[in-house]
């Protein structure tokens, strides 16, 4: 079943930062869809990821990730 998660992000200063978070966000087994926003530093992931693993993807990209 599908569920969505919102995680806190920090560290992210860019579009490039949004985009890169986004991308290693799309790599975790189980993500259907995710959308990252600079500002507040959000995410929010659409599908069966674990969100430890969605927090330790995020923290492999060069960011902190904590869920919301």
């Amino acid at each position: 079943m599908s569920t969505t998660t919102e995680l806190k992000i920090t560290g992210m200063t860019c579009n490039h930062c949004v985009m890169h978070t986004k991308k290693a966000l799309e790599a975790v087994a189980g993500v259907d869809n995710a959308e990252v926003s600079l500002e507040p530093g959000s995410a929010k992931v659409t599908g069966t990821a674990d969100v430890d693993a969605l927090i330790a993807a995020v923290k492999e990209a060069g960011y902190a990730a904590e869920k919301a």
